[in-house]
């Protein structure tokens, strides 16, 4: 079996919201082990717990969103690519059984 054609606007909304999931899996684990560790900073002082939490929970706010939106762009250019050179090349084989 062949896919000669993938919808666009649906796996692009997909695959945004699992980029959008997948970040946050990321970026809260790393927040916390900033806060704990708290690393070096050159001299010139460090900048204070609240201010680094605040700069933590803003990049874990604005980050899932990033991806959400350039996902979503991502996806639909990469499809319409897929989907524009399938007709000349083929599309991707799968099998399946059952």
């Amino acid at each position: 079996m062949r896919i000669i054609r993938i919808s666009g606007h649906q796996t692009a909304r997909v695959m945004s919201v699992m980029m959008a999931i997948m970040s946050l899996v990321m970026l809260v684990p790393l927040a916390l082990v900033v806060l704990i560790v708290r690393p070096g900073y050159p001299a010139g002082g460090t900048p204070s717990l609240l201010m680094e939490m605040f700069v933590i929970f803003l990049m874990v706010g604005i980050v899932p969103i990033f991806f959400l939106v350039f996902g979503y762009l991502m996806t639909c250019l990469w499809i319409a690519i897929y989907n524009r050179i399938t007709p000349a090349i083929g599309g991707i084989e799968f099998e399946t059984f059952g």
